[in-house]
């Protein structure tokens, strides 16, 4: 089986009721909705099953078709449809769209390579600028303000907005983004210094996982997304962990990605096993970890409110399995599934589906995971805590 859990749109979307936050130029945990398509297959026709389902998926093709014989456009069609439909996580992607949403699950995108966030005053600081990007060959560091994108002044606006100003739709509504080799301007200023530099948009891939190692073995697994590669980045971490050492696994505002790379993290430390179960129109199935896992040393998972979708399935399998301890707060609560159709303009429309479940059969959709010891601000402090207490893992 092929799977994924959607984790980013490819810019702010305006369609169905889909949370948006964006996977751009800037890099930005978001809200997400979640996919678990067929083998090998991008997009499907009408799901077979529960009447509901069908229904949803038959009236949203037939909208489509029904606009694409009267002259108008099939993918309006079905916003409107999935609008009415009060499926809270369905979404509607123009082809390009879909595709630029495959590569940022595949770990690419086109940018300029910088986070930011915005400060309590309005401004836009960067966070973290990826090596060998446009905006760390320019010398921009993190702590850096942006002032301005190609003249506009982006003190004040949502970040989602200064994300779509560094990708290039300018906010203009347009379907695609600027190309990777188009310039952009951007106002900069550190300390008392203020330039203005201009740089090429690129594609670039993520670095979805990062590492670092705190006193007394500690070490400090980061997950943004479940890109492609993610677990495979957990296991050379682990790899080259100190002998004895211990694990924290923050999860925190990871807002899904790939369910596969989900489940292969999982894997990394456990020896097989169920890691959920789900349904998808009205059958049964199950995930599995493959054997050999570290399932000895001493391990935290750390979660929020920003913990999402495949996210909160790997910290339900960790968690009911016995494995981890989980701090923090409550998770999201995005626990269902889509499967995407393919629409006669050749747009896809998700829709969902089924939802998934944790090894003790706890439904995360609505609900969240909730964690083994409550923690805010200070949860990595308390993860090295609890991590004390658990002992020599040998």
């Amino acid at each position: 089986m092929s799977g994924r859990d959607l984790f980013c749109q490819p810019r702010r979307v305006r369609r169905g009721a889909t949370l948006t936050l964006v996977f751009a130029g800037v890099l930005i945990a978001g809200a997400a909705t979640g996919s678990l398509p067929e083998p090998d297959a991008p997009a499907r026709k009408t799901a077979a099953g529960p009447a509901g389902t069908a229904t949803r998926h038959e009236a949203v093709e037939r909208a489509a078709a029904e606009a694409m014989a009267d002259g108008k456009s099939p993918m309006e069609a079905a916003e409107r449809a999935v609008s009415r439909s009060g499926d809270r996580w369905a979404a509607v992607y123009s082809e390009g769209e879909y595709e630029e949403f495959q590569d940022a699950l595949d770990g690419r995108y086109t940018g300029v390579g910088l986070s930011a966030r915005q400060t309590p005053d309005g401004r836009v600081e960067v966070t973290r600028v990826q090596p060998g990007s446009p905006a760390a060959d320019a010398g921009i560091r993190p702590g850096d303000r942006l002032r301005s994108v190609d003249g506009r002044a982006v003190d004040g606006r949502p970040v989602t907005e200064v994300v779509a100003l560094l990708r290039g739709d300018a906010l203009r509504g347009e379907a695609a983004d600027a190309p990777a080799g188009t310039t952009v301007t951007l106002g900069l200023e550190r300390g008392t210094r203020a330039w203005t530099r201009t740089l090429h948009r690129a594609r670039l891939s993520t670095d979805s996982v990062t590492v670092h190692r705190l006193p007394g073995g500690v070490t400090v697994l980061k997950i943004a997304a479940f890109t492609k590669g993610s677990a495979d980045a957990v296991r050379e971490a682990l790899r080259t962990a100190p002998a004895g050492g211990r694990t924290v696994l923050d999860l925190r505002g990871n807002s899904g990605g790939l369910v596969t790379e989900a489940v292969d993290t999982a894997s990394a430390f456990l020896d097989g096993g169920l890691v959920a179960t789900y349904d998808v129109d009205g059958a049964q199935r199950a995930l599995h970890a493959a054997p050999g896992g570290d399932t000895t040393r001493p391990l935290v998972v750390l979660v929020d409110g920003g913990t999402m979708s495949a996210a909160e399935l790997l910290t339900g399998a960790l968690q009911d399995r016995g494995r981890a301890v989980v701090i923090g707060s409550r998770t999201f609560g995005k626990g269902s599934i889509q499967m995407p159709t393919t629409l006669p303009d050749g747009s896809v429309a998700e829709l969902t589906v089924g939802h998934y479940r944790t090894p003790l059969g706890h439904t995360v959709d609505g609900r969240g995971v909730t964690p083994d010891l409550e923690a805010g601000t200070h949860a990595l402090e308390r993860a090295e805590t609890v991590l004390t207490g658990l002992g020599d893992p040998s």
